[in-house]
Order: C-alpha cells, then sequence, then structure tokens
C-alpha cells in the first residue's frame, strides 16, 4: 500500500482561494474615488446645464426682440403711412383755404376802399342823387361781399349775423315784430287797443244810467 499527502486532508474544508484580480470586490478607498468623480462629473453636467439655462434665455430675448422688431416696423409702417396720407391731405386743404382766404381778403379790401371813397360832401345840387344811387349800390355790393366772406369763414359769423341784424332792421318792420317775445306782443297790442276798450266801456255805462 502505498502513501501520498491526500490521505491527511480533510475534505470538508475547503482551503480559501484568492479571486482573480478583475473579479473582486472595490475597496472603501476606490468607493471614495468613484464617489468623488461621481460628483465632479455632477457638477460638470450642472455646470453645463446653466449654460444651456443661459444660452436657452438669450435665444429667447433675441427672439423676443427680433418678433418686437417685426411687429413695430409693421406698425410703424402702417401709422407714418397714414399719417403722411392725413397730413398730405390736411395740407392739401389748408393751402386751398389759403388761396380762398387770400381771394376774401383781396375782395374785402377792394370793398373797403370803394366804401372809404364815397364822399357826399363832394355831391352837388346837379349830380348828388346819382352820386347817391351810386353809393348805396356800392354799399350793398360791399355788404354782399363781406356777408359772403363770414359764410366762407365762420370766425366772421357773429360780425355777419350783427350786420344782417342792423341792414334788415329797417326795412322789414313785419320781420322784426315777429321776432318778439309772445309776451312784448301781447303787451303791444293791449297798448293799441285799450282806447277802444275804455270808450266801449263808458258807452255800456251811459246807456246803463240812461
Amino acid at each position: 500500500m502505498s502513501f501520498d499527502g491526500t490521505d491527511f486532508v480533510d475534505a470538508d474544508v475547503s482551503p480559501t482561494r484568492t479571486p482573480p484580480p478583475g473579479n473582486r470586490a472595490p475597496t472603501r478607498e476606490e468607493l471614495d474615488a468613484q464617489l468623488t468623480g461621481t460628483q465632479q462629473q455632477l457638477a460638470k453636467l450642472k455646470e453645463a446645464q446653466d449654460q444651456l439655462e443661459r444660452a436657452r434665455a438669450a435665444v429667447e430675448e433675441m427672439r423676443r426682440r427680433r418678433s418686437e422688431f417685426g411687429n413695430g416696423r409693421t406698425e410703424m409702417l402702417q401709422s407714418l403711412a397714414r399719417g403722411i396720407g392725413i397730413l398730405d391731405k390736411s395740407e392739401h386743404q389748408a393751402r386751398q383755404d389759403a388761396e380762398q382766404m387770400a381771394k376774401s381778403l383781396v375782395g374785402l379790401r377792394e370793398a373797403l376802399g370803394s366804401v372809404e371813397q364815397l364822399n357826399e360832401q363832394a355831391w352837388t345840387a346837379e349830380n348828388w342823387e346819382k352820386e347817391l344811387t351810386r353809393a348805396l349800390t356800392t354799399i350793398e355790393n360791399a355788404r354782399r361781399e363781406y356777408l359772403g366772406a363770414c359764410r366762407s369763414w365762420p370766425v366772421l359769423d357773429a360780425k355777419a349775423t350783427e350786420t344782417e341784424t342792423r341792414s334788415g332792421s329797417g326795412s322789414d318792420p313785419v320781420r322784426g315784430l315777429a321776432s318778439l317775445p309772445m309776451m312784448s306782443l301781447c303787451r303791444l297790442g293791449l297798448a293799441l287797443t285799450w282806447p277802444v276798450a275804455v270808450a266801449v266801456l263808458i258807452g255800456v255805462v251811459v246807456f246803463v244810467v240812461g
């Protein structure tokens, strides 16, 4: 019977074996180093995220300003074109009004000169009737010129109304009476009829007494 060294080895007890280097559990130092690396990566990612957020905010601001530019440009094109059209029309109307006002001024100055030239002191016994007729015609033409200017330029309306009232009050008494209020007309009628009423009343009293 031969003898070898395995006869004294207990088969239930396994000898401690060292695992291969690539399959062993990490050490604490390795875990600390791995945690540190992970935190550094997170910090880099956070910094990259912040940079992306700032870039996104900058892009949004540029987009807002670009939209503001487009809307503002369209708005100002429309507003300026409308303003130019309105002012151009107003300027054209103002030019026409200025030309019409110049014509009115010329007419009023000519009418004023014609009226100023009237001099009744130069009339003679032979021509005063003819000169009077000519003077009245001149005054009437001047009045028409003035009233026409008043109709064209409302700033003269008050003076025109006053002139028309003065010129018409003496020539049309019926119109003057029509312009009076009702109470004034009643008083006027009473003033005209009270003598007749008193006479009738006296006659009735005399008849009754007699």
